[in-house]
């Protein structure tokens, strides 16, 4: 079973980079995880981020939310709480619960 899960991944991979280079938002933003999590490519976490950043900029909620996180912890990116404040406040204007309670968790400090 495993053997099939990583031909899966890279089969994913293929077809979502295709995608992403042609600008889709979900597309980079899978990518973006495919490199975080290490799945049919090495772990990544610059490539997360450069994945993530693509997605974030054309608005996709959720690419802003793992951004912020990223920003947030220094992860494939300098520490940047105000970067991640940012990220996340545009993510929850979008409705993206998810965000809530990392604004909330900064705002506390």
């Amino acid at each position: 079973m495993g053997r099939i899960v990583a031909i899966l991944a890279v089969v994913a991979l293929k077809w979502w980079r295709k995608a992403a280079d042609q600008g889709l938002a979900i597309s980079q933003y899978n990518l973006g995880c495919m490199y975080q999590n290490g799945q049919g490519v090495p772990k990544n976490d610059a490539g997360a981020v450069k994945w993530w950043h693509k997605a974030a900029e054309q608005g996709h909620a959720r690419a802003q939310l793992r951004l912020g996180i990223m920003y947030y912890y220094g992860q494939g990116v300098p520490k940047n709480d105000a970067e991640a404040v940012k990220l996340w406040h545009k993510a929850a204007e979008q409705g993206l619960e998810e965000a809530k309670p990392w604004l909330e968790k900064l705002e506390a400090k």
